[in-house]
């Protein structure tokens, strides 16, 4: 099987090679594909070196799965291309996510949307599969009401230049230079910075509405009142956040910690707190402080933990893909 990436350079294409490296994906041909000026470099998979070839219409000829992580303004010009010449396209920018007849899919939550698609698929805000992995198997026991969530987002999530910023300013402060920044509008060093992508008409922010609007179209609630306030945090992996829901039915946290066990992708801790140190690096959303809400009643309030990297982009990407290959 030939497989290509597209945006194989940055922390999101990167971490797909290792997915599918890891997982034995069947990759008979590994295509790795960046912009011009990554044209020449070098990747290690598979055993062997790949050199990097910038991302064009030629680039597809004979693929069968390709991945993308480009941004959405490649993903739109070239992921139809892809689709055309007869590859898989699995997108993980905004470009398809609210296209109705493109899947906006989590395997272990909706891997039933994937029926008839059109050749693309959009992989969902890593913010939005953290949310829905942990409210779906609440959701199917007592019935979603209304949702308030707030995200503390890790620097890697805008891209490998805002882990170099977040680098340098730690240094620059460390030995009592000017903290310089140019990735987020503040200085995220030592800081939080209650904005993550541009703001809306209405005050919220563009990481506000893709929370809400894809959520609601994964857990097939097209009017489940949300709102969300994103953060981004000095981390530099896994993102984490604070969950409040209301339930149409009493739902205890001990009805959660048992409905957990038995879900797929999640891991639930009756006792500690998961933290983004212990969780980057892995595969499982963690859920932790499982507690009676009071605000909602009956609801119950979260904390919550997921490598964006790993469940909230390349390896939902590839879990896709495999569903797909098997069947």
């Amino acid at each position: 099987m030939t497989v290509a990436v597209v945006g194989a350079t940055g922390a999101v294409g990167r971490e797909m090679v290792a997915v599918l490296e890891q997982r034995r994906f069947p990759v008979g041909e590994l295509r790795l594909l960046a912009s011009v000026r990554s044209g020449g470099r070098t990747l290690t998979a598979f055993g062997r070196d790949h050199e990097i070839r910038p991302a064009e219409a030629s680039s597809f000829d004979g693929v069968d799965v390709a991945l993308f992580s480009a941004g959405s303004e490649t993903a739109r010009v070239l992921g139809p291309v892809a689709r055309d010449k007869g590859a898989l396209v699995i997108d993980n920018s905004s470009a398809f996510r609210m296209e109705p007849d493109c899947p906006l899919v989590v395997p272990e939550l909706n891997g039933d949307d994937l029926k008839g698609h059109r050749g693309i698929i959009a992989n969902p805000n890593c913010s939005a599969i953290l949310l829905c992995m942990a409210v779906a198997p609440l959701h199917r026991a007592a019935g979603l009401e209304r949702i308030v969530a707030c995200t503390y987002q890790a620097v890697s999530g805008a891209g490998a230049r805002a882990m170099d910023e977040l680098r340098r300013q730690e240094e620059a402060e460390r030995t009592g230079q000017p903290l310089e920044h140019s990735v987020f509008p503040k200085v995220i060093a030592h800081n939080v910075i209650p904005w993550v992508t541009g703001i809306l008409p209405d005050g919220y922010s563009v990481e506000e509405s893709k929370l809400r609007d894809e959520t609601r179209r994964i857990l097939g609630l097209p009017h489940l009142p949300l709102t969300a306030t994103c953060v981004r945090v000095p981390v530099f992996r896994a993102h984490s956040q604070a969950i409040h829901a209301a339930f149409l039915r009493a739902i205890s946290p001990e009805d959660a910690l048992a409905l957990y066990a038995n879900a797929p992708g999640v891991r639930a801790l009756a006792e500690g707190l998961p933290t983004p140190r212990e969780v980057a690096g892995t595969d499982d959303v963690v859920v932790g402080r499982v507690r009676v809400d009071r605000a909602f009643s009956p609801g119950l309030a979260l904390w919550c933990v997921m490598d964006q990297l790993r469940k909230g982009a390349a390896l939902n990407a590839v879990q896709i893909a495999e569903r797909l290959v098997r069947s």
